[in-house]
């Protein structure tokens, strides 16, 4: 039985597919390399390079690899940016997920795991979010994704698809030094590389009315998302009983302040943040209950704040450090072909 996972060459695909790995489950990789690399992908994994908008390329993947179940964590992924670029996030989050079932569908491929996200809540007012609580986007990036969890629904009423949805919230750290989170919009990335350049990271807003002023969110580490993945695709093998969606969440948030602490502490690179005003439209929490997920995949907070940290840190490190020998080496190349 193997697992083709989409996107599989990203950040959380890549970490998806090593915790298939760990659980003695196949997989083969696809993924066009638009915001994935392909040195994410371990060694031994049968790689395709191809848009899953190539019904037929998934077709043969499909085939070829025995596929019996998707993980799909393909998409365009920038909630902001989709408000300037609606039809190219609806593109690829939409047109296509109808191409992956429609492939799916061909092989008789029955069971899938999908990647959504906690956008298809929007700005939920109350504290503690659950499956239940109002679907109401507020980006052609939730949308889109609310969009596919209803696609699943649907195909599983005409062909008896068997499937789930994981809603996931801030995803961080690394489980493997090997692969970093290489978004120039999210959190971490954009702390690391303003302290990287000798810049102060900055928070906008802290006057929140939460306990520090600043935004709590739902910080969950990578590694824990991708156990989730595997744990529900264990399920659906198994014909156990599966919710139609999880939320992925903590209980208990961090605000933007306890995060820049935790980074301080694990750098060593001592700071005060500089402080901008609140961005239009950030809710002062957004927090999301796991119980469901929990109760059925294992789900738990198994990393600390610094945990998250480090483990992003010494990722990022890596990669430069990688960069530079990299650099070293074809500056090398390039003088010993001169002489």
């Amino acid at each position: 039985m193997t697992w083709m996972v989409t996107g599989g060459a990203g950040y959380i695909g890549a970490h998806v597919v090593r915790a298939l790995i760990d659980a003695n489950m196949s997989a083969v990789v696809v993924d066009d390399l638009s915001s994935g690399f392909e040195r994410f992908v371990p060694h031994g994994v049968p790689f395709v390079n191809a848009n899953i908008l190539d019904t037929d390329a998934l077709v043969q993947t499909m085939t070829e690899n025995n596929v019996t179940g998707v993980i799909h964590v393909a998409g365009f992924k920038y909630a902001g940016v989709s408000v300037q670029r609606p039809l190219h996030t609806y593109t690829q989050n939409v047109t296509a997920t109808v191409s992956l079932l429609d492939a799916m569908t061909q092989c008789t491929v029955e069971q899938i795991v999908f990647s959504s996200s906690a956008a298809v809540f929007g700005t939920p007012n109350v504290d503690l979010v659950t499956e239940s609580t109002e679907k109401a986007p507020l980006s052609p990036y939730g949308e889109s994704k609310l969009i596919g969890e209803w696609l699943l629904r649907d195909q599983a009423v005409a062909t008896g698809l068997r499937h789930t949805s994981l809603r996931y919230f801030n995803v961080v750290g690394s489980g493997d030094p090997a692969v970093y989170d290489t978004s120039p919009h999210n959190l971490f990335p954009l702390v690391f590389e303003a302290l990287v350049a000798g810049k102060t990271p900055r928070i906008n807003g802290t006057d929140y009315p939460t306990p520090d002023g600043t935004n709590v969110r739902d910080y969950v580490h990578v590694a824990d998302i991708a156990a989730a993945h595997v744990a529900a695709a264990r399920r659906l093998e198994a014909n156990d009983t599966i919710e139609a969606a999880y939320n992925l969440g903590s209980g208990d948030g961090l605000s933007v302040a306890e995060i820049m602490t935790a980074v301080a502490t694990v750098t060593g690179i001592a700071f005060t943040p500089e402080i901008a005003p609140r961005r239009p439209g950030d809710p002062p929490r957004i927090v999301a209950n796991g119980d469901l997920a929990a109760r059925d995949l294992d789900w738990k907070m198994r990393y600390t704040a610094e945990d998250m940290v480090r483990s992003a840190w010494e990722a990022r490190l890596r990669a430069e450090n990688s960069s530079a020998d990299s650099a070293i080496s074809t500056d090398a190349t390039h003088i010993g072909s001169a002489e």
